[in-house]
């Protein structure tokens, strides 16, 4: 071979190794199948090709064919890379899949990694897996230094319990606290929560909020601005006058704190609670409320108040505590009937009649509020007590009313005349709210004082008899007729025995009577000698009950 053609060949030759060492970097990071020793640099652990476009990035090895890359305990996994050595960092295309431990998975269609600052950077079809949490997004920053990502383009995680959609969302992977804003809507088979401001750990599936919140399921809807729900047992603590609406909006209950319970069925209020009876026209106020859906039961206490409001007309009823039971046939699937309780100190006002009594019922078995000891009802210049009362009830307006043991009916004509009916029990009957005519039985004793033309009074008429009726015109006593044997006086106005105006058990009690709405809260009770008399009927009251079995 002449020195010519030698010289040439060795030329080829040289330029082929040129070429080749531009095209592929001879010496890879690490040796593919090793393991790099420090943790500061991105070690390439794998790449079917390797070429070095010195023209196109002369910064980037191209990396393609099952690309592995590895920082410290994390690996990263695609069909293509562009690696910077010089600056420790990397771009990967095409099936990317980052895994750390056992704990953390992330995937997406492009990332971009700094090793010096640690921060990840994925773009489009963003998948994130933490144990039993998927966050998916179409682009996603990710800091290892803090465990923390978060998205801007919207997001949606998914847990076990439910789906949560936002426009912004962090996600802290140790702490395993989320931070969701705008338009934020949390779903599951059982529940749809809609806020602004959403904080939620994705371990403990409770969701802290921050803002206005909505809380919709099949039985309530909650309306909250403060508080935490645990998405697992759909139990809720509630702050800020929080409102949980039940029954399609036919009750509701608002209160400064509640602790709802959706699987027990249960809500405790705190604070200045409400809670609202839509349907039947009624408002409760209390310091403390407890509410049973699975039994329709309540609890108030803490200046409890009830308000009815159906006549326009509202009634004000305090007492120390309310419960409202419900009662159910065996099967426990009707309710047969409800019972509002009112326990200790109860008094009511109502611009045409007020009420006190240690006790009172009000059942919608038969539609009637029963008083029990000592209660008294006055109404404009009317007055009665016994040993218990019973209203029976006709569309919210009384339809008759049954005074049992030492009834007494006192009528104020002046400061020193009444007109007082007693006996041992009395039916009082209405026409239109208004008191149409009233019998008496049992050892009656009447003292009434006769009106003429100008109704100036006439005369002083006392009667005692075993039963008497009693008819009233304009409210007032119009007629008394009296059946079977009696005994009566007359007493023209200046002959009036003075010893004779007032029946033995006469009492006007002015003093005790609720003077407007604010006033039922002030107990004045009886004076010792205002007290009724012992006897047999009053040794003991008992509240109306029901077989215990039908109280579910």
């Amino acid at each position: 071979m002449s020195r010519i053609r030698l010289i040439s060949l060795f030329c080829i030759i040289l330029c082929m190794a040129s070429a080749h060492a531009q095209d592929v970097d001879a010496v890879p990071a690490v040796q593919a199948g090793t393991e790099p020793v420090d943790t500061d640099y991105v070690y390439l652990l794998n790449a079917d090709l390797i070429r070095y476009e010195e023209y196109v990035n002369p910064d980037a090895q191209r990396l393609m064919g099952n690309v592995v890359l590895r920082h410290d305990s994390m690996y990263l996994y695609c069909d293509s890379a562009l690696f910077y050595k010089e600056r420790n960092s990397f771009d990967a295309y095409h099936n990317v899949r980052v895994e750390q431990g056992d704990t953390l998975f992330l995937y997406g269609d492009s990332l971009f990694y700094d090793g010096n600052t640690r921060l990840l950077r994925v773009k489009d079809n963003v998948r994130l897996e933490n144990r039993t949490m998927i966050l998916l997004t179409d682009r996603l920053n990710y800091d290892r230094n803090t465990g923390l990502g978060w998205f801007f383009d919207g997001g949606s995680l998914l847990d076990e319990e439910s789906t949560l959609i936002s426009e912004y969302g962090q996600l802290d992977t140790n702490t395993k606290m989320s931070v969701f804003m705008d338009g934020v809507s949390m779903e599951s088979p059982d529940y749809t929560l809609t806020t602004d401001t959403l904080h939620y750990n994705t371990d403990t599936h409770i969701a802290f909020l921050n803002s206005p919140a909505t809380i919709v399921n099949e039985d309530n809807v909650i309306n909250t601005s403060h508080g935490r729900f645990n998405t697992e047992s759909k139990s809720a603590v509630l702050l800020d006058r929080s409102v949980v609406d039940q029954n399609s909006g036919e009750n509701r209950m608002t209160g400064d704190s509640i602790i709802y319970d959706r699987d027990l069925g249960r809500m405790e209020g705190f604070g200045d609670v409400i809670i609202n009876n839509y349907k039947d026209k009624i408002d409760v106020h209390g310091e403390y409320v407890y509410y049973n859906q699975e039994n329709d039961s309540a609890v108030v206490t803490g200046k409890a108040l009830l308000i009815e409001y159906s006549t326009g007309d509202s009634l004000f009823v305090h007492a120390d505590t309310f419960r409202l039971v419900t009662f159910y046939n065996e099967a426990g699937d009707t309710v047969i009937e409800r019972q509002m309780r009112g326990f200790n100190k109860v008094r009511a006002f109502r611009t045409d009649m007020q009420m006190v009594a240690d006790s009172m019922v009000f059942t919608t078995a038969d539609s009637s509020l029963t008083l029990f000891r000592d209660p008294i009802v006055w109404s404009e210049d009317q007055q009665v007590l016994g040993e218990k009362i019973i209203f029976y009830m006709n569309d919210s307006t009384i339809d008759w009313a049954h005074v049992i043991g030492q009834a007494l009916f006192v009528q104020m004509n002046d400061t020193v005349h009444y007109n007082q009916i007693g006996g041992r029990e009395m039916k009082a009957y209405f026409k239109n709210g208004d008191i149409d005519k009233a019998d008496v039985e049992g050892n009656v004793q009447a003292v009434f004082y006769p009106l003429d033309g100008d109704s100036a009074m006439i005369g002083m008429n006392t009667t005692e008899a075993s039963f008497l009726t009693v008819y009233f015109k304009m409210r007032a006593v119009n007629q008394i007729v009296v059946y079977n044997h009696s005994n009566g006086v007359m007493y023209p106005m200046e002959k009036i025995d003075e010893k004779k105006m007032y029946l033995p058990n006469f009492q006007w009690l002015e003093r005790i009577r609720p003077i407007d709405a604010e006033d039922v809260f002030y107990w004045r009770g009886k004076r010792v000698e205002e007290q009724l008399k012992k006897s047999n009927s009053t040794k003991e009251v008992p509240l109306p009950s029901l077989d215990r079995r039908r109280n579910r």
